[in-house]
């Protein structure tokens, strides 16, 4: 009886390490290009639903249909509801399946966007936000995990920063359809336009395949041959060769590494993603009061913010250049660093133009970072057994930070000067570079099984 157990398992063994390395050789196809453009849409999704909370807010207390306490409580609801959807997105992608997160979600928040268009008063409102949000806070868990999977190994890096770069060109977009639309048809249009895109994105992406990595790992072998043969046959018809595959002692090495220090990437994982995220979103949603403070009056001008916003895609675009040809650590250590050195320095500023300049490269950076940790580094620290979780617990914790940083920032100003702040951003960037540095595996072309 043992005899046949142990036979069956060797068995079994066999047949996954002989899918995976089938997986390891594939190239992009017709089938991944689908993956990555449906992944992209919904990160632009993602992105847009954010910058669209805070531009119809100042709308609704505008025309007196909510209250700043209203506004308040929906804006906070939005980030407690990400962090619930990340969480959640974790434990139905690793236990139930990569195709039930990335359907659901979509679902979740499509059908509640559209039906806050409609609400009758901010009560209702709030609740479909919350909802909504529960739903689009999967996305960014599961959005970058499904490219991470799909991917080659050499270029998987490129493929998920680019994910984030389409994703961070929601934020100029959004903010021109904000201003250009809610005056002619209200803040309704814009909830109308996201959820109704969300439902139309559903729409297409309920026939991805699951992800071949997330069937081996659970034992769903044909599952995973049907959907790799697949993708053998799209190579072959358009002439594609197989990849070679890395260094299989470095792989096996790298492998092993990732499995047996699961706390320890967790912990690399959480602080990098958040100090990615909190450093960003604190200077993007508070360097016009704190510049305000210090007499610098252009900080409100549509040009200074355009010109900062700017830095989003570029810094984006760099991110996804750099990941795959110096390395995920360098990247992540050196912006990380230049994003201190830069806040810094962009505290003493007081000419227009120069605090215009530093400005935009402080945003770079930012968005570097956004790419390179969130995008890439980031679900690439867990095996396929754990990456959503490991993915939803780091994001959902950095928005629970993100959550508390505006109490925190109105507390230093309130005992202390606009520059303490700064210095706050800059000393949370150096810690997380030193944690990367020390702690952080390279994952950059290595198998992560």
């Amino acid at each position: 009886m043992e005899e046949t157990i142990d036979f069956q398992t060797s068995t079994s063994s066999i047949q996954a390490f002989e899918l995976k390395k089938r997986m390891d050789q594939i190239q992009p196809t017709k089938t991944f290009y689908r993956i990555f453009i449906l992944v992209s849409a919904g990160m632009f999704l993602d992105a847009i639903d954010v910058y669209l909370a805070s531009g119809v807010s100042s709308y609704l207390l505008k025309s007196s249909w909510s209250t700043l306490q209203f506004n308040s409580i929906f804006l906070s609801v939005g980030f407690f509801g990400l962090f619930l959807g990340s969480v959640f997105a974790g434990l139905i992608g690793d236990f139930f399946g990569r195709k039930k997160a990335y359907q659901l979600n979509l679902l979740v928040f499509g059908s509640f966007t559209l039906l806050g268009s409609f609400a009758p008063n901010m009560y209702f409102l709030i609740v479909c936000r919350l909802i909504a949000s529960i739903g689009l806070g999967t996305e960014i868990v599961t959005g970058f995990s499904m490219i991470n999977e799909f991917a080659p190994i050499k270029s998987r890096g490129r493929w998920c920063a680019l994910t984030s770069f389409i994703a961070n060109c929601g934020a100029p977009i959004t903010m021109l359809l904000c201003t250009v639309l809610i005056p002619l048809f209200s803040w309704r249009i814009m909830f109308v336009i996201s959820g109704g895109a969300a439902l139309i994105l559903w729409y297409f992406r309920r026939n991805l395949p699951e992800s071949p990595r997330w069937s081996i790992t659970h034992q769903k072998y044909q599952d995973a041959q049907d959907v790799i043969a697949k993708l053998e046959t799209e190579m072959t018809s358009a002439g594609i060769a197989k990849a070679a595959l890395p260094n299989e002692k470095n792989a096996e090495q790298t492998a092993k590494n990732v499995n047996a220090h699961f706390g320890r990437n967790l912990f690399v994982a959480i602080f990098a993603v958040s100090a990615a995220i909190v450093c960003q979103y604190t200077f993007t949603s508070w360097v016009p009061t704190l510049l305000v403070k210090q007499g610098i009056n252009i900080v409100s001008s549509l040009g200074f913010t355009t010109v900062m916003m700017l830095g989003a895609p570029v810094g984006a675009f760099l991110g996804s250049q750099l990941v795959d040809r110096v390395g995920r650590k360098p990247t992540i250590v050196t912006a990380f660093v230049a994003a201190a050195g830069l806040g810094l320095l962009y505290s003493h500023q007081t000419s227009a133009a120069i605090v215009m300049f530093l400005g935009f490269l402080l945003t770079t950076c930012f968005y570097v970072l956004m790419a390179s940790v969130v995008g890439v580094y980031v679900s690439e620290l867990f095996t396929t057994k754990y990456r959503f979780r490991g993915s939803g617990i780091a994001n959902g914790i950095s928005k629970l930070i993100t959550v508390g940083m505006p109490l925190v920032v109105s507390w230093l100003l309130s005992v202390s000067n606009p520059s303490m702040i700064f210095t706050l951003i800059s000393g949370f960037a150096i810690i997380a570079a030193l944690i990367v540095f020390f702690f952080g595996p390279e994952t950059n072309n290595q198998i992560l099984e």
